[in-house]
């Protein structure tokens, strides 16, 4: 699991991206808002963690911009402040939970847990773009014209592309959220399974399509 850190305190960071990646996290750290809201947009992530007083853009409206552009990334909120409107603004608009500094490293942990648990508990049982369906149990892709049974890594990379449409992904990601880095896979298997995909689509008249942006990887779209 890839987490985004965005805090601008440097040795607060530091501090946190070992605790993340010692407990078995990969993390990247951002030290200002406006890094912290592109970065969250390019997709790479499975949970953000925001600090509220940030240079360029606080956490606050991060989150809002996150959230306005329908993106439900789990986010949790870092504020050295203890005052109760800072803490209701930031659930109000669609934070996870918070979390008041000073902290425990366990509770913090304990927080990423949670929240990304919940996360997986309340997706929708089907994703849709277009007039295609995507059932996350019973890996059925469909439409009005028929449906395929996909395999376990074909769904993976779809549910991908469509968690995230009209962004790029790129191959390391894919290789890294569904095989893991494992050393011995060849980058060529994303394009085989992308073109199983793309031939499924068309077998069922689909009006979305996946394209390749040379330099960036995959994305899904509507023609």
């Amino acid at each position: 699991m890839r987490l985004l850190l965005a805090e601008d305190e440097h040795s607060l960071s530091r501090a946190i991206i070992t605790i993340l990646e010692r407990n078995g996290y990969q993390a990247d750290a951002v030290y200002d808002g406006e890094e912290a809201l592109n970065a969250i947009e390019s997709g790479r992530y499975d949970g953000a963690i925001l600090d509220i007083m940030m240079p360029k853009l606080d956490g606050l409206s991060v989150l809002r911009q996150t959230r306005a552009r329908q993106n439900q990334i789990p986010i949790l909120l870092l504020t050295a402040r203890s005052e109760i409107d800072d803490k209701v603004e930031g659930l109000d608009l669609g934070a996870n939970d918070y979390l008041t500094k000073p902290f425990a490293s366990k509770e913090l942990l304990a927080r990423i847990r949670a929240m990304t648990r919940l996360q997986s508990l309340s997706l929708d049982a089907a994703l849709s773009l277009g007039n295609i369906s995507l059932n996350r149990t019973t890996f059925e892709l469909s439409s009005s014209f028929g449906s395929f049974q996909l395999a376990t890594k074909e769904f993976q990379v779809l549910e991908l592309l469509m968690n995230s449409p009209g962004h790029p992904i790129s191959t390391e990601r894919f290789l890294e959220k569904i095989w893991g880095n494992e050393p011995a896979i060849d980058q060529d298997v994303v394009w085989m399974y992308i073109s199983y995909l793309r031939k499924k689509l068309t077998a069922l008249h689909a009006d979305i399509q996946i394209r390749s942006i040379e330099g960036e990887g995959y994305l899904i779209e509507l023609i």
